[in-house]
């Protein structure tokens, strides 16, 4: 077997600034839903708990399809992927604006999921077109494209959106939002190049729970597949009590808390922009993660001392620093050390530790947060401390197999 995949006219390295545009549309499309979508759940009159399923319906969509999508992609090429998936979820939003029930939406949103789950095809052609050494910078620039969108998203759907008009209120956004998602996929379709042939180089592609098993006892892979589950489920946990703790601790509404977020998006999308890639090409990728990790336990930790407003948005500002100096090496070090062949579902199942987290953190905050209202954030920063360690022991073996010339 070959040590890299087949490729041919591949993409030159700019390619990955041209497709990180055109995803910028999707989570666009993406950020136009997501605040809205409580206010979606009740005007089918639906009960908290059928709202709660509606949210998680996409995240546990998302959990079976990066794995999937991602396998797909090693084998036929990612362009063909991306546009069908795109599409599909496209038109998973304009049919959300016709759902004539809460359970039909909940089936639209799990489908939305699923073909949402295309993390991995997008990260795996930056691996494709980006040498290593430039890795974790277009990582980052992809995740700040991610964060850009969910802060201009959420201001189009409050303009858009009028709740006052019942169900039919929302479908202006969602119009919105699911020909945001069908432009990406036509300008992927136009002006994108495929950065590797059909491979047909490697028959064994085993399935997703042997692959997740293999994945697990990997030296490098294994440690940051934990790190992905264990800070996913502190930050989802603690994002999602968020509105019901600033509430109880300084009478906040959707407004106050809607310029919070506002804050902590900038605060991200500026760190993934300015300072993720030379801070990890200088000192390191597994040393900035772990700096990622530590400064996001020390702000979280520090959330129940807060004195007031601006030091809870300070300390959430930090803590999303934290975040965005650390994600982008996660993606970057497992593209290095994962097999040339089976990239894309490598990172699949990396992405998937990071949705099935999405689903399990809100539910444990939901049940510590009645024990007293800070008990996620002590949660959250409990769970994070060994990530910092395994961030350290990733970058560890990684040294040593880049030091050995081994093949992953």
């Amino acid at each position: 077997m070959s040590d890299t995949p087949p490729r041919e006219a591949t993409p030159p390295p700019w390619a990955a600034l041209s497709l990180i545009g055109i995803i910028f549309l999707n989570m666009l499309g993406f950020g136009i839903i997501v605040p809205l979508l409580p206010f979606y759940a009740k005007s089918f009159d639906a009960p908290p708990w059928q709202i709660a399923l509606i949210f998680s319906a996409f995240s546990v969509g998302t959990f079976f399809g990066e794995p999937y999508w991602g396998r797909l992609s090693d084998k036929y090429g990612r362009k063909p992927l991306l546009v069908f998936t795109i599409l599909a979820n496209g038109l998973c939003y304009l049919a959300l604006a016709f759902a004539p029930t809460a359970w039909a939406a909940f089936f639209i949103r799990l489908f939305g999921g699923l073909f949402s789950g295309n993390g991995s095809i997008i990260q795996g052609y930056i691996a494709d077109v980006t040498p290593p050494e430039r890795r974790t910078r277009s990582m980052s620039w992809m995740s700040a494209a991610w964060n850009v969108g969910l802060i201009v998203g959420p201001f189009l759907g409050g303009v858009f959106a009028k709740p006052s008009l019942g169900h039919v209120g929302f479908q202006l956004p969602l119009f919105i939002s699911a020909s945001l998602f069908c432009a990406s996929s036509l300008a992927i379709a136009l002006f994108i190049r495929e950065s590797r042939q059909r491979d047909e180089t490697n028959t064994f592609r085993p399935n997703r729970w042997a692959a997740t098993g293999e994945a697990a006892r990997h030296p490098v892979i294994g440690r940051l597949m934990l790190v992905t589950f264990l800070v996913g489920f502190a930050f989802t946990g603690i994002e999602s009590i968020f509105g019901l703790w600033t509430e109880a601790r300084y009478g906040w509404g959707p407004r106050e808390i809607a310029y919070a977020f506002m804050f902590v998006g900038v605060a991200s999308a500026f760190t993934q922009l300015a300072l993720t890639g030379p801070l990890s090409e200088r000192f390191g990728q597994a040393t900035m993660l772990a700096v990622g990790m530590a400064i996001t336990v020390v702000c979280i930790g520090l959330q129940p001392f807060s004195t007031g407003g601006p030091m809870t948005i300070a300390l959430m500002s930090l803590s999303a620093i934290g975040q965005s100096v650390a994600w982008p090496n996660v993606s970057a070090l497992i593209s290095e050390t994962a097999d040339p062949h089976r990239q894309g579902q490598i990172l699949g199942l990396n992405n998937a530790m990071g949705a099935l987290a999405r689903v399990i953190g809100p539910f444990c905050a939901g049940l510590t947060f009645p024990l007293t209202i800070d008990a996620p954030f002590i949660q959250g920063a409990i769970v994070v401390v060994p990530a910092i360690f395994l961030a350290i022991g990733a970058g560890r073996k990684a040294r040593a197999w880049r030091a050995s010339g081994q093949v992953p």
